[in-house]
């Protein structure tokens, strides 16, 4: 009885109305059989088969936070974190700089950019601003201008919800909320604290779709665009989106792990990036304090 209850909630594929029949219909089979479970038990599934069904419904800022929280947890249990302040301050301050450029200036308690203690080339955008760099990006990057068009683009991918796409994908949106309010019920049956460990499985399919699936091209193509229009607000170069795309063709190994299995063909987003660039680029001229900024980041790292 209580593995087919945890099943239904874990699909969540019908209407709230006819996931509750079924739960109502496995609890009349189950009384006949014998096993009749407790009233708080039925009503505590059919709560969270509501929430289940209810998935695709807008997500509160406030929700997203946490979701956002519980996948960066995720990333840094896989990555270590760059345990340097200098540093970063630096990301962190070129980052809000680009945000308060961006069309989402804005989350629920604000964008957080952490530098990850690794030579991989990687870089994550979690749900409600959490932004991820490894070291290993930064060092390719040959001045400032390259690193903000990385964090340029993964602030596309927060500002286009993409992360929060997948995670309404994977059906757990509205029930994280009952699994909190149904934290009374724990002792009874342990349905809810099986319903718990559902939805974490959920959420470390999610960060695993992040760190080794990575978005559709299409997806990818949207955050360039945004990144691009953040770019030329802030007086960053937009043309070095492509520089960095062409430094990581140059330099990462074909079927290395890291962005390279995550993103499309850099010559394929190279190919979308160009007719997006203004008609009439003015090469953009040395900046003293960029570089002297950017080259104090690099020697800490």
């Amino acid at each position: 009885m209580r593995s087919l209850l945890i099943a239904l909630l874990a699909l969540g594929l019908a209407s709230c109305a006819d996931m509750n029949k079924v739960v109502s219909g496995v609890a009349s089979v189950a009384g006949a059989s014998g096993y009749v479970p407790y009233g708080s038990e039925i009503g505590s599934v059919m709560r969270a088969t509501t929430a289940v069904a209810k998935t695709m419904e807008d997500i509160t800022p406030a929700q997203e936070y946490y979701i956002g929280r519980t996948v960066s947890a995720g990333i840094v249990n896989r990555y270590p974190v760059k345990a340097n302040l200098a540093a970063n301050n630096y990301l962190n301050l070129l980052g809000q700089v680009l945000v308060m450029a961006s069309d989402k200036p804005a989350t629920y308690k604000g964008y957080h950019f952490l530098l990850l203690d690794t030579d991989e080339v990687v870089a994550f955008a979690a749900p409600s601003g959490f932004v991820f760099v490894s070291k290993g990006m930064v060092k390719l990057c040959k001045n400032e201008d390259d690193l903000a068009a990385v964090l340029a683009h993964e602030i596309g991918h927060v500002q286009k919800s993409h992360a929060l796409a997948a995670i309404s994908t994977s059906r757990i949106t509205s029930a994280l909320t009952i699994i909190a309010s149904e934290g009374a019920q724990a002792a009874v049956g342990g349905y809810v604290g099986e319903l718990t460990r559902v939805f974490e499985g959920s959420i470390d399919d999610i960060t695993q779709k992040l760190v080794n699936s990575g978005y559709a091209r299409g997806q990818e193509n949207e955050a360039d665009a945004s990144a691009i229009k953040i770019m030329q607000r802030v007086g960053y170069d937009p043309a070095a989106l492509i520089r960095v795309l062409e430094t990581m063709k140059a330099k990462v190994q074909p079927g290395a792990t890291g962005f390279t299995s995550t993103h499309p063909p850099a010559d394929d987003r190279i190919a979308d990036i160009r007719p997006l660039l203004p008609q009439s680029l003015v090469a953009m001229a040395a900046n003293a304090n960029r570089d002297k900024r950017f080259g104090e980041m690099l020697s800490a790292l």
